[in-house]
């Protein structure tokens, strides 16, 4: 008798690791991959060069052999108000700044890579056959929404993120490529279907007209990729529309109608951690942040995807929160996150010390 399929069965396997979502498709040369270098070619990936790595647009180059890929999603949507809706302290307890939600917690790669360890450690009990696989937690050469789309895990939303019509879009991405044949979830025809509609919300409500049509980003005016990957100054013109945001930015998460009703997790690795000075990364004081030393970075930020933006760059992230932030001239606050500003516009570090010049242009 023929073995009975396999897809099933890791289906089942994603579910008791934890995973939110599993789905399996065939290592193609899908349409979105083949558009890839023209979004290159204009520029819309800034400073990310890895970006450019040519195994991401042919999954044969990402691991020799490959002949399936499992796509799993995992939940990390919580209770907490969502950035257009929390309110952020501006009395004597002083100005409060926006972390995106999805680095609130443990560092995701990690989690990530756990539980897509364990599925490919039970997979290989499994099968007794010889194959090769890799696992990626966001961690690789892998366009992983494009091949989640067709793994039946949602569609690509008009915010260029996955989106699916029970999540939403609050969840982590990772893959597992293997040489195994496996059978697709899904036949490439019955794709979920593109439910953004006639639907604007996101494109309208970027500050920094990211979102420049429907399913493209130039990455270069992202919040996300202006306070974690650019690594020299901010560009004038988005730094007032960066606002609070000292982290990456949710807002075109928050207001997609998709994610009303999305539920949260169960797992307390993605709830809002405390550091060692107590300082909760759900609205973070600011001053605190712009205050940081090297040292406290690492010591608040140890296991935490925030590491990603660098000591001088969250400071300088912070600063500029600090120039948005709307404060009262005579009050006790003014005149600290003042003389913060003074002591860090004479910084060694460029960014930092023209990040708080700046600011206190602002605030003065």
């Amino acid at each position: 008798m023929p073995s009975p399929p396999l897809t099933p069965w890791i289906v089942q396997q994603a579910r008791k690791l934890g995973f939110s979502l599993c789905g399996v498709v065939r290592a193609e040369k899908f349409e979105e991959l083949g558009k890839f270098d023209e979004w290159l070619a204009r520029g819309y990936s800034g400073e990310m060069k890895y970006l450019e790595d040519p195994r991401r647009r042919d999954p044969e180059t990402a691991l020799d052999g490959v002949r399936s890929v499992i796509v799993c999603a995992l939940n990390y949507q919580t209770t907490y108000p969502y950035s257009t809706l929390a309110v952020a302290s501006q009395d004597s307890d002083g100005p409060r700044g926006w972390i995106s939600r999805y680095a609130w917690g443990r560092d995701y790669h990690e989690v990530l890579c756990e539980r897509l360890n364990g599925l490919l450690g039970a997979l290989r009990e499994k099968v007794s056959e010889p194959f090769t696989a890799r696992a990626y937690a966001d961690t690789g050469p892998v366009a992983e929404r494009v091949f989640a789309k067709y793994a039946g895990l949602g569609w690509l939303g008009k915010n260029t993120l996955l989106l699916n019509q029970s999540l939403g879009s609050w969840f982590f991405l990772g893959v597992i490529l293997t040489s195994l044949e496996l059978e697709s979830s899904l036949a490439p025809a019955e794709a979920p279907p593109d439910l953004c509609g006639s639907c604007r919300k996101c494109l309208d409500a970027c500050p920094t007209n990211a979102l420049v049509e429907p399913y493209v980003m130039d990455a270069r005016r992202c919040i996300s990729y202006l306070t974690i990957e650019l690594r020299g100054s901010i560009p004038l013109e988005f730094r007032e529309a960066i606002g609070n945001n000292v982290y990456g930015c949710d807002i075109c998460q928050d207001v997609c109608p998709h994610n009303r009703k999305a539920p949260a997790t169960e797992l307390s690795d993605f709830k809002p951690r405390q550091t060692p000075s107590g300082e909760s990364l759900f609205l973070p004081h600011l001053e605190w942040l712009a205050g940081l030393t090297q040292e406290e970075f690492r010591e608040a930020f140890r296991g935490s995807a925030m590491k990603r933006a660098k000591w001088r760059g969250l400071v300088r992230n912070a600063c500029i929160a600090l120039g948005n932030a709307k404060i009262e001239r005579t009050s006790q606050t003014h005149a600290r996150v003042e003389e913060l500003l003074q002591s860090l516009a004479n910084h060694v570090e460029i960014s930092i010390a023209e990040s708080a010049q700046w600011a206190l242009s602002r605030i003065q």
